[in-house]
């Protein structure tokens, strides 16, 4: 089997993952600012850490994975004035909201650490920035001063005049050079506010991820991952404080791994643009593993563009995969079980795991799935090959590779939500009321006579009124 390549934005190319300790994977995501509902732009991040994390306890690694909440920024207290709450409800209640979203798209939890938990970690790194000469103190605001690390610029590739020219930098006069971002900001009336040694105030954004991330996971961690709008500055910002932090005796995380935007009508989804379609609203019109399917259909790396007509697409083909899947389980019903032959089903489980190896390819994985699904269905619709004595076998087979490809790495289930079930029950006993009539029609009385009882030995009782055919559970 291939080795497992990840896309490290650092080096920009694909390299051979090799872990710090053997056998243990630890990586980081940069997490939310909790001060409004969570969106698809940000549940796109939750699936692709999820799947990251799913591969590499499949390729047996154990997964330490952190991430945080921004539970102290300028929004939240916005926020926290607008709904008559304090900061800290603001940052419990919206963070609760994005929990739920999670684990309804069936993403597995990281260990969530938040910025006031944290205080102290991050005053101690702001301190040694100051001791060593990487930043300096103005009125008990703290700067990193940019100049002082030669590699700033290394993760995004563009020198300092072009990042100067290509983002919004905080005008200060203040600061010794435009570029310089501040690691400690000092407090303003009415806001929260902690006691550090250049006086009350709270962490700039970008130092939290590099204290937290340091303190759970220690130096030279595997992955640190994000969306690729956090590539500059808050990246960039990242590696330049951390760095300076460890003395360059170590680099501060190994592989960056950033995701593509989710985008709609050509535009980046951001609460800031008010671009957004929010979670929950879509989870109201689309069963959750739908939404994660979709999240699935392209690499992580590349933009995705929203629509609802694509969700409907991944309705239906994700239909398709489970109506394979039940079918082949009644198949086997039918006929007692079968002791699975995994034979037919390998070479579809190794293009599979390449899919999967190449840089966590979901999309490649995707169309794996379905050369699973058109081998079940051949074995299915096939008269001549359904009654072989070794089609059971290879039956279970693929129907066992199925299911690993699909709950156990992608996490998408192929039991259908009893609602669904509902809605094509009712949608296939329109189609067989049809039939019968066609049948009649034809006077194929015998054969329409036999649809009726075969389905009232079902349970299912078809009723003839004037009005038309009914149908009923028994």
């Amino acid at each position: 089997m291939a080795e497992l390549v990840i896309y490290n934005t650092l080096t920009r190319r694909e390299e051979p993952f090799t872990p710090r300790e053997p056998h243990k994977v630890a990586m980081y995501a940069c997490g939310l600012t909790p001060q409004a509902p969570a969106h698809v732009g940000h549940m796109r991040g939750v699936i692709v850490m999820d799947i990251v994390r799913r591969w590499f306890e499949q390729l047996g690694y154990e997964v330490h994975f952190v991430q945080n909440f921004t539970d102290i920024d300028d929004k939240i207290i916005r926020r926290a004035h607008e709904e008559g709450i304090s900061t800290r409800e603001v940052a419990e209640k919206y963070s609760k909201m994005y929990i739920e979203d999670a684990e309804a798209l069936g993403a597995r939890l990281p260990h969530f650490v938040t910025v006031t938990e944290n205080m102290d970690a991050i005053i101690e790194m702001v301190q040694r920035l100051v001791d060593d000469g990487y930043a300096y103190v103005v009125d008990g605001d703290v700067y990193f001063e940019v100049n002082k690390f030669p590699e700033y610029g290394k993760l995004s590739g563009r020198s300092v005049e072009e990042m100067q020219a290509g983002a919004r930098i905080e005008v200060d006069e203040r600061k010794r050079n435009p570029e310089d971002f501040a690691l400690w900001k000092a407090a303003k009336p009415g806001e929260p506010a902690w006691d550090s040694p250049w006086g009350k105030g709270r962490p700039g954004w970008h130092i939290e991820c590099s204290a937290l991330s340091l303190r759970y996971l220690g130096a030279a961690f595997d992955i640190h991952a994000g969306g690729m709008d956090l590539i500059f500055p808050h990246h960039e910002n990242e590696i330049a404080q951390s760095e300076a932090y460890l003395r360059c005796e170590q680099p501060f995380a190994r592989y960056w791994l950033h995701w593509g935007p989710v985008r709609l009508r050509q535009e980046k989804m951001s609460k800031s643009t008010g671009v957004v379609v929010p979670i929950r609203e879509l989870r109201q019109q689309y069963e959750p593993a739908v939404i994660r399917y979709f999240l699935l259909t392209v690499h992580y790396r590349t933009p995705l563009e929203f629509s609802y007509e694509r969700l409907d697409e991944a309705k239906a083909a994700l239909e398709r995969i489970r109506v394979a899947y039940q079918r082949g389980q009644a198949f086997l019903r039918e006929r007692g079980g079968a002791n699975a032959d995994a034979s037919v089903a390998e070479p579809y489980l190794q293009q599979f795991r390449t899919a999967m190896n190449h840089d966590f390819n979901t999309a490649q994985a995707l169309a794996t799935v379905f050369e699973v699904v058109r081998e079940l269905n051949t074995r299915l619709n096939t008269p001549e090959v359904a009654v072989q004595p070794a089609t059971p076998a290879e039956v279970a087979g693929l129907l066992d590779a199925l299911h690993w490809m699909m709950e156990t790495v992608l996490g998408v289930p192929l039991s259908m939500p009893v609602a669904a079930q509902d809605e094509t029950i009712q949608r296939l006993m329109q189609c067989v009321i049809a039939w019968r009539q066609e049948l009649r029609a034809r006077k194929l009385y015998d054969l329409a006579d036999r649809v009726r009882d075969d389905l009232k030995a079902m349970g299912i009782v078809l009723e003839d009124t004037p009005q038309g055919t009914t149908w009923r559970i028994a």
